[in-house]
C-alpha cells in the first residue's frame, strides 16, 4: 500500500526537531520498548500470551506469560494469579518465565524484544530488570540475566538457550525471595550492532545453582520449577550526567555503618565436634547477607565436622541488629535480613555437599542480643556484634 505524501512546513518540523533533541538529551532514554508490559493487545484469557504484550516475544517453543489485572481470567490476574501473588514493580502488568527445573522436567522459557536503536560499539549502557520468585515454585536459582544479539534468537523447539550471559546480578545469587522485587543490574559495554535483548537463564543446569523452597502457607501446590515474575526492564546509555547506579552500589551508600565485627573462635584439641561448631559465629555488614572470607573459613570447619558426624543436625540461627529492624519497613535492603543471612549459609553448605535435611533454619531477628556485647562498646560496635549467624547442634 502506497503512503500519500503530505506538504509540510519544514521550518516548523526543523524547530520541533531541535526542541525534541534538546529535551531528550537531558533525559535517560530507555531503549527497551514497553519495558513494563503495560501495552497489551487483545483480551488475554490464558497463560502463554507474551506476544500480546507489544514488542515482546518468546524465542523458543515455550511461550512466556504476561499478567495484568483481569478478574475474569484469574490465572493471569494481578496481584494474585495461578503461580502466586505479586504487585507490579512498575505500572500494573508484568511477565513470567521458567528459569530452572530439576532435570529440565519443565522446559525453560524466555522473553525478548527489539531495542529502539542498535547499541554502539564501545558505548556503556546501564541494564536493569527486576525479578520476583513465585510462591508455587519448588525451586529457586541463580543465573537470571540478559543476552544481547544482533539477530533474534529463535527456534520452535522446547529447549534451553545456552548463550553468553552479558548482564548478571553482581553476586549472581540464588533469587529465593517470594516478596517484593530483586534487581538485576550491571553496566554493559557494547560490542556494536546489538539490536535485541533476551532475558532468562542461558547457563547449563550443571552450572546453575539452585535450592529447594519450603511450601508457602498460602500456596501448598508446588510446581517443580523456578518460576519468576519479570518487570521494569531498561537499557539506558551511561553518560557523565547519567551514571549506572545499581542497588548493590546504593546499599553501600545507604548503609548506616560499614563496620563488620570479626572474632576468631578459640579452639583446642580437647573440644568436641559439637563444641567446635557451636563456637563459630559469622558476622555481616549492615543490610548485607554477603559471607566474608572469615565466615567461609568458619563454614568450611563446620562442613568438615558435619561430614565426620553424620548424625549431627545443624540449627542455623539468623540475627539482625535493632537498627535494621527499625529500617526494614522503609528500606528493602533491611527487610527479612536475618532470613537472607540464613539463606547465604544454606546455599554455601548445600553447595558443599551438606544435605538440606540436616539443616534447620531459625530467624531470631533482633530478639536475642549477642552475649559478647559489653557496656563499654560504642553503639556502632554493639550493632555490628548483633549482625550475625550462630549455630546449634541437634
Amino acid at each position: 500500500m502506497k503512503l500519500r505524501s503530505r506538504k509540510v512546513n519544514y521550518l516548523i518540523v526543523l524547530l520541533i526537531g531541535v526542541i525534541s533533541f534538546g529535551s531528550f538529551s537531558q533525559e535517560e532514554v530507555n531503549l527497551v520498548p514497553n519495558g513494563s508490559f503495560e501495552n497489551v493487545q487483545g483480551k488475554l484469557k490464558k497463560l502463554g500470551c507474551i506476544e500480546n504484550a507489544e514488542g515482546w516475544y518468546s524465542p523458543t517453543g515455550v511461550r512466556a506469560d504476561v499478567y495484568l489485572p483481569s478478574k475474569k481470567s484469574p490465572d493471569i490476574d494481578v496481584p494474585v494469579n495461578i503461580y502466586g501473588k505479586e504487585e507490579a514493580k512498575e505500572g500494573s502488568n508484568y511477565a513470567g518465565i521458567v528459569a530452572f527445573s530439576y532435570g529440565n522436567k519443565v522446559p525453560r522459557s524466555y522473553i525478548y524484544a527489539k531495542l529502539a536503536n542498535p547499541l554502539k560499539k564501545g558505548q556503556k549502557y546501564c541494564v536493569k530488570f527486576y525479578v520476583s520468585l513465585s510462591e508455587t515454585s519448588k525451586y529457586s536459582s541463580n543465573q537470571l540475566g540478559v543476552h544481547f544479539s544482533s539477530k533474534p534468537l529463535g527456534t520452535d523447539q522446547k529447549v534451553s538457550v545456552i548463550e553468553e550471559t552479558h548482564v548478571l546480578q553482581a553476586e549472581n545469587k540464588v533469587f529465593n525471595a517470594m516478596y517484593n522485587w530483586d534487581e538485576v543490574c550491571a553496566e554493559y559495554t557494547a560490542k556494536g550492532g546489538e539490536k535485541f535483548i533476551t532475558i532468562g537463564n542461558f547457563t547449563s543446569d550443571g552450572d546453575t545453582k539452585f535450592e529447594k523452597n519450603r511450601k508457602s502457607k498460602e500456596y501448598r501446590d508446588q510446581k517443580i520449577q523456578a518460576y519468576y515474575y519479570i518487570d521494569d526492564i531498561s537499557v539506558k546509555l551511561t553518560t557523565p550526567e547519567a551514571i549506572c547506579t545499581c542497588q548493590a552500589v546504593k546499599k553501600e551508600a545507604e548503609a548506616y555503618s560499614t563496620l563488620i565485627y570479626q572474632k576468631i573462635a578459640n579452639l583446642n584439641e580437647e573440644m568436641s565436634s559439637k563444641e567446635k561448631i557451636e563456637a563459630q559465629k559469622l558476622y555481616f555488614g549492615a543490610g548485607s547477607s554477603n559471607l566474608t572470607i572469615e565466615a567461609k573459613k568458619s563454614l568450611d570447619l563446620i562442613i568438615t565436622e558435619l561430614n565426620s558426624n553424620s548424625d549431627f543436625r545443624l540449627e542455623i540461627k539468623g540475627h539482625n541488629d535493632v537498627k535494621e529492624s527499625e529500617l526494614a519497613p522503609s528500606q528493602n535492603m533491611y527487610k527479612e535480613i536475618a532470613n537472607k543471612r540464613i539463606n547465604s549459609v544454606l546455599i554455601y553448605l548445600k553447595s558443599n555437599g551438606i544435605d538440606e535435611i540436616r539443616l534447620i533454619s531459625t530467624s531470631e531477628g533482633s530478639m536475642t542480643p549477642n552475649s559478647e556485647v559489653v557496656e563499654s562498646d560504642d553503639e556502632e560496635l554493639k550493632f555490628a556484634k548483633n549482625r550475625r549467624v550462630n549455630f546449634k547442634v541437634r
